[in-house]
């Protein structure tokens, strides 16, 4: 009876049925569910997971599915991580319009052929085909050129194999993997890099200083700061004085009294 239940539960560990979801979320009501983690079940069977009409993050990786069918109904899916499964077909991500950022990295995806169907997705900003961390890759990555040719089909992207591309901090990064490069490239001679005439900076001298608005509401704003910051000052100076003058206070209370003889 034990070994029956337990293939039983074997099984619903294989395919996504209303009884797992329903047992693994506390949710009656499948529409209910926001939020999934499957993560490394042996999951290879979607079964009734598309009935999760309001579900905004998924999380799949590490199981063995091969077919995205059951997605294709998850309009308001936002985050969906199906890293470490076996898929090569992506086409039915493309009705998943709010998607905004796929791992697929440790699959199977071939070609770029494959990752078109995406382009209708206009809030995807973040792609990982890869994962460094993991060892995680997918056949496409082969392609020396497919990160050029993937920021040309999504111009929207933002991140792409966890490395920023645009937007706030991109500088930053790629100064960090230029230097990284240069260090894997071997060019360090007695721990210093060897100097070159024709090096500019990566980025102008203005770069880092702070850019005062013209709004007339952050400079009042500055000022009221500037003010208020003052007055801390003040009070701290008239703490520290304070504080001082009673601790003598009291240490001549301390001190014993001498009587003349």
């Amino acid at each position: 009876m034990d070994s029956k239940r337990d293939k039983d539960q074997d099984a619903d560990y294989e395919k996504i049925t209303a009884v797992l979801l329903k047992s693994r979320t506390g949710e009656f009501d499948l529409e209910s569910i926001l939020f999934l983690k499957f993560r490394g079940l042996g999951i290879h069977d979607l079964g009734c997971i598309g009935e999760c009409i309001n579900l905004e993050r998924l999380d799949l990786s590490g199981n063995n599915i091969t077919n995205l069918a059951s997605l294709a109904s998850l309009r308001l899916l936002a985050v969906l991580n199906v890293s470490a499964n076996r898929i090569s077909n992506l086409e039915p991500l493309s009705s998943c319009e709010s998607l905004q950022s796929l791992n697929v990295a440790g699959n199977v995806i071939s070609s770029i052929e494959n990752l078109h169907c995406l382009q209708p997705l206009r809030k995807l900003e973040n792609i990982r085909l890869k994962d460094n961390t993991y060892n995680y890759t997918n056949p496409v990555c082969r392609n020396l050129s497919y990160r050029n040719i993937l920021l040309e089909m999504f111009p929207n992207i933002k991140v792409l194999d966890g490395e920023r591309v645009v937007g706030r901090g991109s500088d930053l990064y790629q100064l960090c993997k230029d230097i990284d490069d240069t260090i894997k490239a071997g060019l360090y001679k007695n721990g210093q890099l060897p100097e070159h005439p024709d090096c500019k900076p990566w980025v102008e001298d203005t770069y880092w200083e702070i850019k005062r608005s013209n709004n007339a509401i952050i400079d009042e704003a500055y000022k009221q700061f500037n003010d208020v910051l003052h007055e801390c000052r003040l009070l701290n100076n008239r703490a520290t004085h304070m504080i001082s003058q009673t601790e003598r206070s009291l240490s001549l209370k301390k001190q014993p009294k001498q009587y003349a003889v």
